[in-house]
């Protein structure tokens, strides 16, 4: 596995800790990771790609194709900016040159699975097509990610993509009864194993003790050590 998309069931959920920690249980590799558009920021700020870099290390190639100034989805953003929109050509074409000089490239979503990159109704997952690559699910842990976990599953399934499996992206410390049978449940609402769980205030974390601790919350599967 060279390129790995990283989508969500929603937005705010752990996508970019997530993508962190399986950056960080890569440190003997040579990681990149691409953000194709990002939203909410002004030029100059440290964005999604950059926090990666912080939590991870500097293995990590940071990339990020797009900004625009508005926290919308991306083909609104871009509208409203006056700014070309972010195509999936793009982006596959951008994964393929790090491809090259990475052992591994990992590529943020903006949002969910099928947010539009442009007003033509391009998503991630015609990126994920293009490249042939696995994607992975990031879910949040309480009532309610059971079916929108289902929901983005069937849309992968029916576009012939293969679903690596479901991270949870913030567990709290106390989790409720839903969060705790939803570490069972997920995986059946996903068709695809549970690949990992990642704690609640991850992100606030060290950047030392973030690295250290990211192989704990993650499976062989994504270079780390924690039993499914």
């Amino acid at each position: 596995m060279t390129i790995l998309v990283v989508t969500g069931t929603g937005t705010e959920i752990g996508k970019t800790v997530v993508t962190a920690a399986v950056a960080a249980a890569a440190r003997d590799r040579r990681v990149a990771v691409l953000k194709p558009a990002q939203t909410g920021l002004a030029p100059g700020e440290p964005g999604d790609a950059a926090e990666v870099v912080r939590l991870a290390g500097d293995h990590v190639t940071a990339v990020e194709l797009a900004r625009f100034p508005d926290p919308l989805a991306p083909a609104t953003a871009a509208r409203r900016a006056g700014l070309a929109p972010v195509r999936p050509y793009e982006v596959a074409e951008a994964a393929g040159k790090l491809a090259a000089g990475h052992d591994l490239v990992l590529i943020e979503g903006a949002g969910g699975l099928l947010v539009r990159f442009d007003d033509e109704g391009s998503t991630l997952a015609d990126v994920a097509r293009l490249l042939g690559a696995p994607v992975l699910v990031v879910a949040p842990a309480g009532l309610g990610t059971l079916n929108a976990t289902t929901l983005t599953s069937e849309a992968l399934r029916t576009r012939g993509l293969e679903c690596l499996g479901v991270v949870v992206g913030s567990m709290p410390a106390e989790p409720d009864l839903a969060a705790l049978c939803n570490i069972d449940d997920l995986p059946v609402a996903a068709g695809a194993p549970l690949q990992g769980v990642v704690p609640a205030g991850a992100g606030s974390l060290a950047p030392r003790d973030f690295r250290v601790r990211a192989a704990s919350w993650l499976t062989t599967e994504l270079g780390g050590h924690r039993t499914p």
